[in-house]
């Protein structure tokens, strides 16, 4: 199983990625040895995830996502925060 991901950064930026395992990239963000972008703005703090079958579909939506307005974005975590 692999994750898509929306981290909201401590400056209000968003960052989207994927990952074959959530709960160890998200600590890796955390501890600084994520992504370039997240680094530098910390903490971060995980909006949005779901989940892909493989990770050929996981780059797909990412790109997709990363391809979205950042209200597009705020959007997708609002809904998937109202259907939890």
């Amino acid at each position: 199983m692999c994750y898509v991901y929306i981290l909201k950064c401590v400056d209000d930026t968003l960052y989207t990625g994927w990952t074959n395992d959530l709960e160890n990239r998200l600590k890796a963000h955390l501890n600084g040895k994520g992504a370039k972008y997240t680094r530098c703005r910390l903490p971060v703090q995980l909006v949005y995830f779901e989940e892909c079958m493989d990770k050929s579909s996981a780059l797909k939506r990412e790109y997709k996502i990363k391809q979205m307005k950042r209200k597009e974005k705020l959007e997708l975590i609002m809904r998937k925060n109202i259907e939890v």
